[in-house]
């Protein structure tokens, strides 16, 4: 049983789940929406908020945290586009939208994009 275990796995092992999110969280950063199944939205959700809060502060530090769990052109996106954007906000730069299932499996899809 997985009782308070938290993350989900998506039918795949560690090193393809981590590939697939970061590459969720590079299509995110670049096109500002992307429209994928509704678990895969929610599971990148907190972890662009804390990426969007790292690059706040725009230092050195920071930008170097975000470029290890990104690539460098995305967090340079992050820190010099996004972050100052939601400079006056505290969380809530991101919403998920439900969106009809998709017609071959009948998959829950949502689309996940920036909040203006």
């Amino acid at each position: 049983m997985r009782h308070n275990k938290t993350g989900r796995k998506f039918g795949r092992v560690r090193k393809v789940r981590r590939a697939l999110i970061k590459s969720l969280l590079r299509s995110l950063i670049i096109k500002e929406k992307i429209r994928t199944t509704e678990p895969k939205a929610k599971e990148i959700r907190p972890r662009i908020e804390k990426l969007i809060s790292k690059g706040k502060s725009g230092n050195l530090d920071q930008r170097r945290q975000i470029a290890s769990r990104i690539d460098v052109e995305s967090a340079n996106k992050i820190v010099n586009v996004l972050s100052p954007r939601y400079k006056e906000r505290n969380g809530g730069y991101t919403r998920i939208t439900k969106l009809p299932p998709r017609r071959s499996d009948n998959t829950k899809m949502a689309l996940i994009e920036f909040v203006k």
